[in-house]
């Protein structure tokens, strides 16, 4: 990789570092403990964790959405005037 593909990686996962760690509030509520080892061994126990995430409101609402009507003309499939609207679209120079 170049120097600046690193760049770019190394940002990307400095966003991600950033976004993950600030995007919600964890507190420790409970201590774990270690299981007791011997020959029969007892189990542990987890630590508690409360956590609040970010509270997010998804609405949805109706609209009416006017779409444009869009008249396609196939090559071959018209009349005469196409063959002179694609001589006239060849000598038109590309726009940029």
């Amino acid at each position: 990789m170049r120097k600046s593909n690193w760049k770019v990686l190394a940002l990307l996962m400095v966003f991600l570092v950033v976004t993950v760690t600030t995007g919600c509030r964890v507190r420790q509520t409970e201590e774990g403990e270690l299981p007791d080892v011997d020959v029969s061994a007892e189990g542990g126990k987890v630590p508690e964790y409360d956590v609040d995430a970010a509270d997010v409101d998804v609405k949805t609402e109706k609209r009416e959405v006017t779409v444009p009507d869009v008249d396609v003309n196939m090559p071959g499939e018209g009349d005469a005037n196409d063959s002179a609207q694609e001589q006239q679209d060849e000598e038109k120079p590309p726009q940029e």
